[in-house]
């Protein structure tokens, strides 16, 4: 298939492209609340930006907090911003303000990955650009300007946490650094945060004949219709329905910790999620925790909320298991 034919928007439904409009209106208004790099007063960190990949234009923000042990190296969590793939930016003011906060709390070094978005690059191009990331952070001792990294990573630490559909990408990449089998690149866990996962058949919270969740049902099978790479790809393929992926037992990881929120229509998605993985024969352990009363993505929007926080702590006692069962 050609370039310019993998990239057009599906104009065939009037829908859409009128779905589309709104998502590129949407793109304009965050773009107004991008904040470049700094050093945040409030918690300390200092964020700095690379391109990683001149090729296809990609950038990592870092988040490099100011560390309480000098003397011992620090976890790294290689981030993935949601948005149904075609939306949001590690850039906008709610993800650069959470991630100076999680960095400051979880004393880990983020990279945030500006991956490329739907339905421009359709995927597998966000995939590929979180490999490329993953692959750039364990080989930055080729390059002087990434000290950040060199110096201040425990290697041994690298989890992949990502929400919505940044959680979809952290899954993905797990799976694949299990089949490519490339010893330089391990991964100690993942964290999925209202995982962007789907499927034809109604589970969970999607099954209730509630009026207000099929506007929400219809936008769920939007993103994944400006997502895919070709019509053929329907709610069931194993890069959105993970129950029908049969390389699952082989995620790349020992420990996945799965964030849901007792609102969210993907709920369900993040249950059955444990369910299938558990099923599949894959060796580690999984773990749901589930925030009462909350939304999706909640904690963007309420980065002060008592849930906001035990939100943070459960990501905390996961990169440090040796220091919760002290």
């Amino acid at each position: 298939m050609k370039k310019e034919e993998e990239n057009r928007v599906d104009t065939s439904s009037s829908e859409l492209r009128l779905f589309y409009k709104k998502i590129r209106r949407q793109r304009i208004a965050d773009a107004n609340t991008h904040i470049p790099p700094c050093l945040d007063p409030k918690t300390g960190v200092e964020s700095k930006d690379i391109n990683i990949s001149y090729e296809t234009g990609v950038y990592v923000r870092l988040y490099k907090p100011k560390k309480v042990d000098k003397k011992s190296k620090m976890p790294l969590l290689l981030y993935f911003h949601g948005g149904g793939f075609c939306m949001d930016s590690t850039y906008s003011s709610k993800y650069h303000n959470h991630l100076n906060q999680l960095a400051a709390e979880a004393q880990a070094m983020i990279v945030s990955v500006e991956y490329r978005r739907t339905p421009e690059h359709r995927l597998p191009a966000a995939y590929n650009d979180g490999w490329d990331a993953l692959n750039w952070v364990f080989n930055s001792n080729t390059r002087d300007y990434q000290s950040w990294i060199q110096e201040h990573v425990d290697f041994g630490r690298v989890y992949l946490m990502g929400d919505s559909a940044g959680a979809n990408i952290a899954h993905q990449l797990a799976l694949r650094g299990k089949r490519q089998n490339q010893n330089v690149v391990s991964i100690n866990g993942i964290i999925l945060v209202h995982p962007y996962f789907w499927g034809s058949q109604r589970i969970g919270h999607e099954a209730c004949n509630v009026k207000n969740k099929i506007s929400h049902l219809d936008i769920a099978d939007k993103f994944w219709a400006l997502a895919r790479p070709s019509n053929s790809m329907e709610a069931d393929h194993p890069w959105i329905n993970p129950g029908n992926d049969p390389c699952l037992s082989s995620l790349g990881c020992n420990h996945v910790l799965v964030l849901i929120a007792q609102n969210d229509l993907l709920r369900g998605r993040g249950l059955y999620y444990k369910e299938v993985l558990e099923k599949s024969g894959w060796q580690g352990t999984v773990e749901v925790v589930e925030s009462i009363g909350e939304d999706h993505t909640f904690h963007l929007a309420k980065p002060f909320a008592d849930n906001t926080f035990q939100l943070i702590e459960k990501v905390v006692a996961f990169l440090y298991p040796l220091r919760s069962t002290l």
